[in-house]
Order: C-alpha cells, then structure tokens, then sequence
C-alpha cells in the first residue's frame, strides 16, 4: 500500500467512523425510547438489557455499514476535491480508479463483514428481539417451541398432530401420527404421551402410547399399548416440523437452505418467499461495495458549483436503490418475478449506473441532465 493510498483511506476511516458511532447511538437512544415503558412495567433487570441490546447490534451495524459508507465517501471526496488534492492527484498521473482504488478494496473488506453478520446472527437478531420483547411485557419468558402444531410429509404420506414441540432439545409432546398408503387410505396412527428424536441415531422414541394397525375399510385390525417404541427410517425431524410454519425474515442462511430442501414438495407459491431471502441474504452485503461506485464518482467535483448536486444526487440514488429493493423483494416473494432477479436485479442495474457514473468522471465529462419539455 502506498502512502497515497493510507492518505486516501485515513481521509476516509475517521468520518467513517462518527458515522457508524452515531448511527448506533442515534439507534439506541430511539429503540430504548420506544421500549422504555415496557422494561420498566416488566421490571426488566440489568442482565435483559444487556443481553437485549447484545443481541441487536449486528443487525444494527449491518445496517449502518452502507450509509456510513456513502456519507463518509461524499465528506471525505468533496473535502479532498475542495482543497484541490483530487485535481492534484490527477495533475501527477494518477486516474480516478487509480485514486479510488484502497475504497473500492475498503468496500470488499465491508461486503466481508456484512456478509458474516448476514449469515446467521442478523436474521436471528430480528427474531430475538421480538421474543424479548414479548417475554419482557408477560413479565416471564415464553417457553421454547411450537403449540398445535400441524405437518404433512407429503412424501413419505405422513401426518402429525402435536400438542407441543420443542425443536432445541428434539422433544414433542401428546402425539398423534397417521400413516397412509397411495390411495389415501390410513394404514396406521400411532398415539404417544411424548416423544424424542435423536439426531445422532436418526431414531425416533414415542413413549407411553398405541399403535393401531387399520385395514383398508378403516377398521381396526390390530392394537397394541406399548411404554417404549423406536421408529427408524423416518425423515421428519424436530426442526424440519417446527420449519414448515417459520417466517423466512428469521431465518438464517443455513436454516434457509434446509427448509427448502427439507419442504422441497410444497407448492412453489409457498416456497417462494424462502427461495427470495436466501437469493437476498447472499446480495445484501454487496450494497457495500455499490455505494462506492455511487458516492465517489459524485463526491469528486472540479468546482464548487457541482458539489452539492453531486451529494444530492448520490443520496437520491442510494434511498431510490432502497425504494426498488423493496419492490423487487416484495415481488419475489409473491412468486411475480424470479428469487435470483428480486435479489440481485435492482443490484446489477445500480451497479451499472455506477459503473456509468465512474466512466463519466474518469474521462472527464459532464454528467448528462434531464431536460424537462418547456422547462
């Protein structure tokens, strides 16, 4: 690294910096404003909060991370182009990317972490923090698991009934199971107190229960009590059950990709959803990267006038990248559009008027206006 890259990056890191310290300051003061009456009627102990507010800050910085970029860029590019250092640069030799070059590596570096945070803490910040707030104003914690529940292994044509599962410690509670044959004939029910699943074994145990074997008119041909049963060979586990009814939004990456793998015979209207949060999870930390290609070519300015257009500009661009984002998810996730084009869609099409924008300042040509008919 040359010293007019550390120059370039040191200009940029301390902004960068206040951005995200204030951003998560700004954060906190609001969250605890708004959840302030409920930790005080909830009693809410020093250890909650902490655990709380532990809990929320990589989705926090995940979201901090773009926009800090972006207003760190256009502070620091618009102060060096201000004090003529960027026509400096450019007077010795040196191209805009050239210039841009420890950004565009500072931005990898971003894509990096976002991606880490986005690979599962993120997803399960945003379910933690609903639960804790739930526990907090019931002034007891919830808890762990699922209450009548419902699954259908259309696969193996296996229903279950539950009263209660808890997929953590891969228990389930008064069991009902029935199995049918091809012709949607019940072949058998099996009824248990409770039940536990070993991920090792892939075993199933029912405990305290019957098994009634039915004939194809739907008689009982064969009924037997049993205190202790194991079931070999069945696919469902805990997490699979408990996953057919989980929002996608909490879900992280590796969750994801086993519900749908898990649920792979549900109607494609229902897997949609899944499909576009774990196109999106992968595309999000590239946002990172985007904005250097947004703010920089904006920020560098040769005179005075076009500064705060170009800051304007850049703004507008990010917050409309946001806007069709959200669209495009939306859509995806209503099966209107592809997962792979609701994800990264409004991405490629950004990064292309980046890549625009870049060119434009790198030869040195005006940015093209919009002219308004009898304006």
């Amino acid at each position: 690294m040359t010293i007019l890259d550390r120059y370039v990056l040191k200009k940029f890191a301390l902004p960068f910096a206040y951005c995200i310290f204030g951003f998560i300051a700004i954060w906190f003061i609001f969250d605890l404003s708004d959840n302030l009456p409920d930790f005080l009627q909830g009693r809410a102990s020093a250890d909650f909060l902490f655990r709380y507010y532990q809990s929320q800050i990589p989705e926090i910085i995940v979201m901090s991370l773009p926009i800090g970029a972006l207003l760190a860029l256009l502070y620091s590019l618009t102060a060096m182009s201000r004090s003529n250092e960027i026509i400096s640069m450019l007077g010795a030799g040196l191209s805009v990317v050239r210039i841009l070059m420890p950004l565009l590596g500072f931005g990898l570096i971003l894509v990096a972490v976002t991606a880490w945070f986005n690979y599962e803490q993120v997803p399960h910040a945003a379910m933690i923090k609903k639960q804790m707030i739930k526990d907090v104003k019931r002034k007891k914690p919830r808890e762990p698991g699922l209450s009548a529940h419902l699954y259908r292994n259309r696969e193996d044509l296996r229903t279950w009934f539950m009263q209660k599962i808890t997929p953590g410690n891969n228990r389930v509670f008064n069991i009902q199971i029935i199995q049918q044959d091809q012709a949607a004939n019940i072949t058998r029910q099996i009824y248990a107190h409770d039940g536990q699943y070993n991920p090792e074994t892939k075993v199933w145990t029912m405990f305290y229960g019957m098994e009634v074997e039915m004939s194809p008119d739907r008689r009982e041909e064969k009924k037997e009590m049993f205190d202790r049963r194991e079931y070999a060979g069945w696919k469902e586990t805990p997490w699979r059950i408990a996953s057919s009814v989980m929002n996608p939004d909490y879900l992280s990456i590796p969750e994801l990709r086993d519900y749908l793998q898990y649920n792979s015979d549900f109607p494609v209207a229902r897997l949609a959803p899944y499909r576009t949060q774990l196109a999106y999870r992968w595309a999000l930390p590239w946002v990172s990267l985007l904005v250097v290609f947004l703010a920089a070519p904006l920020g560098i300015v040769y005179s005075r006038r076009g500064i705060l257009g170009g800051v304007a500009l850049a703004i507008g661009l990010f917050f409309s990248l946001a806007f069709v984002s959200s669209l495009f998810i939306a859509f995806g996730k209503g099966g209107r559009i592809s997962p792979f084009i609701a994800a990264w869609g409004p991405l490629m099409l950004y990064f292309g008027i980046g890549f625009l924008l870049l060119w434009y300042r790198s030869t040195n040509r005006d940015l093209p206006k919009l002219k308004i008919p009898g304006f």
